[in-house]
């Protein structure tokens, strides 16, 4: 069972006094759009969150979203991850791993990497690529390589273990550039959506 992890422990800390995942996207909140987004594969869908970002709790009131608390996510990204590993239900298979600052993964996204997860081998890891093959996300990992996951400390999230793994990796092509567009300053919010003008 494949289940969709969603990484929203960062700080935001280049975005001045703005949070970046409650930024405005179809309507909603990005951390809200994008976890009604991964809904629709009809996988559960796991948010890892920070202890002190209320509002991002509360963006995700009335969606399927399980919340996860990462303590310690002030460390790095490699903390929100584990966190968010530790916490899945035995059950669970397969973990789609993304940042949730990427307002381009749309619905059709999230079913087209459950699909290609369907159809793999159980201990592939698949990741999206924009287009052009430039390598993004989702990830999708395997529960063979969660323990893996577990030993990551730092800022640099799972680069190691895919480094490791290349052997098992399978590219999974999403539209233009939408497994690499994250946005983390006000004005790359700015000429975003000056763009889809």
């Amino acid at each position: 069972m494949l289940a969709i992890l969603l990484l929203a422990a960062g700080r935001s800390a280049r975005m001045n006094t703005r949070d970046k995942l409650l930024e405005p996207v179809d309507n909603n909140p990005l951390l809200q759009t994008l976890t009604n987004r991964a809904s629709t594969t009809g996988a559960q869908v796991f948010v890892v969150l920070p202890p002190d970002r209320p509002k991002r709790n509360a963006s995700l009131s009335g969606t399927v979203a399980q919340i996860i608390i990462a303590d310690d996510a002030h460390l790095g990204m490699a903390h929100s991850l584990r966190a968010g590993i530790a916490a899945l239900p035995a059950d669970i298979t397969a973990a789609m791993v993304l940042p949730a600052d990427m307002p381009e993964i749309t619905t059709k996204d999230f079913a087209e990497m459950h699909a290609a997860h369907a159809a793999s081998p159980a201990d592939a890891i698949l990741r999206a690529t924009s287009a052009d093959g430039t390598p993004g996300h989702p990830v999708i990992f395997p529960r063979a390589l969660f323990a893996d996951l577990l030993t990551l400390t730092g800022d640099q999230g799972a680069r190691a273990i895919l480094a490791k793994h290349t052997a098992r990796l399978r590219p999974v092509p999403l539209p233009d550039r939408h497994a690499v567009t994250d946005l983390d300053t006000p004005d790359d919010w700015d000429n975003w959506r000056k763009s889809r003008l």
